[in-house]
């Protein structure tokens, strides 16, 4: 079941029941490629429908995508990215303990996943990883900078913060990855699609 909330004259935002409901239905809209949108942006339960005020109309919009037909999920498998990462995060022993396991089968099982990377947002170069098996809360107090490059957890989610900011996700550890670099032809290390590997690495 789709939701439709109006953002202004110039965006629709559809809201479905799930990440697998919101990643068929941005496949789907980028299939269509409605006259007068212009952005798509998915995330885990919407997709954001940018169009141009001077082409279509909000209403149209929603008509349109109520009509559209709506596949099975399409990840759109663009390639394997390999992270390595050193496992000496501040929250590791945190995560270990309410997993119920120790800090190296934390290790063993980020490491083990297939993560996919779902979407991006947050910030430039963020990547929204899912695949894995976790399911772990944001942090009670979220800090007030975390380095770039601190690979954490968050739900069922897993990412690499691109630059220094604040955040609430479990840090679990860090990479020498550049997530974003604007000298780069496709400056997001990590796009839609894409499928990550993480790597263990001595400090």
């Amino acid at each position: 079941m789709t939701r439709f909330l109006r953002c202004g004259r110039e965006a629709v935002l559809a809201e479905v029941d799930d990440l697998d409901a919101a990643l068929a239905l941005y496949a789907a809209l980028r299939e269509a490629a409605l006259p007068g949108v212009v952005d798509l942006v998915p995330a885990a339960r919407t997709v954001l429908i940018r169009l141009d005020p001077a082409v279509t109309s909000p209403r149209e919009v929603r008509i349109a995508v109520a009509g559209l037909t709506v596949g099975a999920v399409d990840r759109g498998f663009v390639g394997t990215v390999e992270i390595p990462v050193v496992y000496d995060g501040p929250d590791l022993a945190d995560v270990a303990g309410h997993l119920g396991i120790s800090p190296a089968d934390v290790i063993a099982r980020h490491t083990g996943a297939e993560w996919t990377v779902a979407f991006g947002g947050f910030a430039p170069g963020f990547g929204y990883l899912t695949g894995g098996d976790f399911d772990v809360p944001r942090r009670t107090s979220p800090r007030t900078r975390i380095p770039a490059g601190s690979v954490g957890l968050a739900g069922r989610f897993s990412g690499v913060y691109p630059h220094d900011s604040p955040g609430g996700w479990q840090i679990v550890g860090r990479t020498t990855a550049t997530m974003w670099d604007l000298d780069r032809a496709e400056p997001a290390l990590l796009v839609p699609g894409a499928r990550v590997i993480f790597r263990a690495v001595p400090a």
